[in-house]
């Protein structure tokens, strides 16, 4: 057995960490939407081209996107929350949330890791293996991109799928009496850093029983591709993307492109247990949390009214939770009712990329 070094160079971890890791794409993989269309993956990394090559059978629209990541700038990881397996699955994950939001099916990512010179063969596996289990977790293989040295750890991504003709979701498709909807519940992810970069740290009680639903929105988030497929299939929804950068942001970001308002209720506003209980540890506003930049990787969309039953029903025969928490309006006006009636601006900061 070849003995690795403790910080190998670059052909040796290609050959000895990353090929044995996928070596399993050698047998191939393949995929099939529902008119027919397949995707079959010819070379991947065990092929060891400058590219990866994928087959395309019948009639198909390819989705890219791209996201890259603050390597070990994340706020839990320097607080020792997270290692370097959990960033590159949070890495593949990013990318792979832009392609359900997209409705399609994903089929590839293309990862960049730059490291550190001196960074162990052990901790570099770990980043690969976390990206790898990611792309299993949805079912698409990581076919290739980039490795190499940098000052620092560095991390980006970009993510493939492919969709039936004319069934992509997109941001600008909301119009007044539209319904708006939500996956699931947000402000997990920023409630974990409230918690744990604040609340843990000045001596208050801690939330035992929910400090691993509070990492897990870091450690292992999900990409909702069944609830992507789901709601392309439908051919009724009107709009879509994921609330990475906050469901008060991407509401905003749909209201915009769309050329309506929306009326949020706070009745409907799914707020898990979780998200309450930190905001009264931290004297925060729950809704704020929820509406706030907090990147929890569900699918805000739209869908008519007339609509609505059928969509609901489709998503409940799949076991695709759903939550109803407002209507487009023609005034562009973006505002929640409260539950006293009263109206004001969606509360929480959303996210802006700095420049």
């Amino acid at each position: 057995m070849v003995e690795v070094k403790a910080a190998s160079d670059e052909p040796t971890r290609l050959a000895e960490i990353i090929h044995p890791l996928f070596a399993d794409q050698a047998r191939g993989w393949s995929s099939r939407l529902d008119n027919g269309s397949s995707t079959r993956l010819l070379a991947g990394v065990p092929a060891q081209d400058d590219c990866a090559v994928f087959g395309l059978l019948g009639d198909q629209e390819l989705v890219l996107g791209s996201d890259y990541v603050r390597g070990p700038k994340f706020q839990l990881y320097e607080l020792g929350h997270l290692n370097e397996y959990d960033i590159g699955y949070y890495l593949a994950i990013a990318n792979f949330s832009d392609i359900a939001a997209m409705g399609a099916h994903p089929i590839a990512l293309l990862s960049v890791i730059r490291y550190p010179k001196n960074m162990p063969d052990d901790v570099f596996s770990q980043v690969i293996e976390g990206v790898r289990d990611a792309c299993a977790s949805v079912g698409a293989p990581n076919v290739g991109g980039d490795i190499g040295t940098a000052e620092r750890l560095i991390l980006s991504a970009s993510a493939m799928g492919v969709v039936e003709p004319g069934r992509s979701l997109r941001r600008n498709g909301a119009r007044p009496g539209d319904l708006l909807y939500i996956t699931g519940p947000t402000g997990i992810a920023a409630a974990a850093q409230l918690y744990f970069s604040k609340i843990v740290s000045t001596g208050a009680t801690r939330l035992d029983g929910m400090e691993e639903e509070l990492i897990g929105a870091w450690k292992r988030p999900k990409a909702l591709v069944r609830h992507g497929r789901c709601l392309s299939r439908s051919g009724v929804v009107t709009s879509c993307q994921d609330s990475s950068d906050g469901l008060k942001a991407g509401i905003q970001t749909i209201a915009t492109l769309s050329g309506v308002g929306f009326l949020v209720e706070e009745d409907t506003l799914p707020i898990a247990d979780v998200v309450a209980e930190v905001a009264k540890l931290g004297g925060a506003d729950p809704v704020g949390m929820v509406l706030g930049d907090s990147v929890d990787f569900q699918l805000v969309f739209t869908v008519a009214a007339a609509a609505q039953s059928r969509l609901e029903e489709e998503l409940t025969a799949g076991g695709l939770p759903f939550h109803r928490i407002g209507v487009a309006t023609e005034d562009r006006a973006v505002m929640l009712r409260r539950l006293d009636g009263l109206l004001e601006d969606l509360p929480g900061v959303e996210w802006r990329h700095s420049t």
